[in-house]
C-alpha cells in the first residue's frame, strides 16, 4: 500500500493519569491539524508474570470491564461529540505494547508520568522507555495541571 496517501497514524497511550489524559487530548488535536487518526492504547499486564516463579493469576482482572473503563475514559477525555479515536486494550508490558503499537505510526504520544512512579521525577520509567525504542517520532506531554 501506497504510504503517501495514507491518513497519518498517531498512537496514544492512555492509562487514566492526568497526563496520558494531556496526551490524548493532544494526540487529538494534532491529528485534526494533520487529517491523521487516533489509536488510543491501553496495556495490562498480570503483577509477576514475567517472573520466574508460578505464572500469576489475578482473579479480579475483568478485561471486558478494562475495555469499557478504556471506552469511557476516551469519551470523558474527550467528550461525546469527540472525533473517532480507535481504542484498543492489549496485554503486555506497557512500553513493549506501545512501542509495537507505533510500528509503521508517523507519532507516539505519551504522557510524562503515568500511574506509577515518582511524582518529582523528570519521566515516568514508561515514556523514557517508550522515546528510547520508539520506532517513529515520539511527544511527550506533561499533565494540564501538574501537581508539582
Amino acid at each position: 500500500m501506497d504510504r503517501q496517501h495514507e491518513a497519518p497514524r498517531i498512537v496514544v497511550g492512555v492509562d487514566g493519569s492526568p497526563s496520558s489524559q494531556a496526551a490524548l487530548r493532544w494526540a487529538v488535536r494534532y491529528a485534526g491539524l494533520v487529517s491523521g487518526r487516533v489509536d488510543a492504547v491501553a496495556a495490562w499486564d498480570l503483577p509477576g508474570a514475567a517472573s520466574w516463579s508460578a505464572p500469576a493469576v489475578d482473579a479480579t482482572f475483568d478485561e471486558e470491564e478494562a475495555e469499557r473503563r478504556l471506552v469511557e475514559e476516551v469519551r470523558t477525555v474527550l467528550g461525546e461529540d469527540a472525533p473517532s479515536v480507535h481504542q484498543r486494550l492489549v496485554r503486555g508490558n506497557p512500553v513493549d505494547v506501545l512501542v509495537d503499537a507505533a510500528t509503521g505510526a508517523d507519532m507516539l504520544v505519551v504522557g510524562s508520568h503515568g500511574r506509577g512512579g515518582f511524582s518529582r521525577a523528570l519521566l515516568g520509567s514508561v515514556s523514557q522507555q517508550a522515546a528510547l525504542h520508539a520506532p517513529c517520532p515520539i511527544t511527550i506531554v506533561r499533565a494540564d495541571n501538574p501537581v508539582d
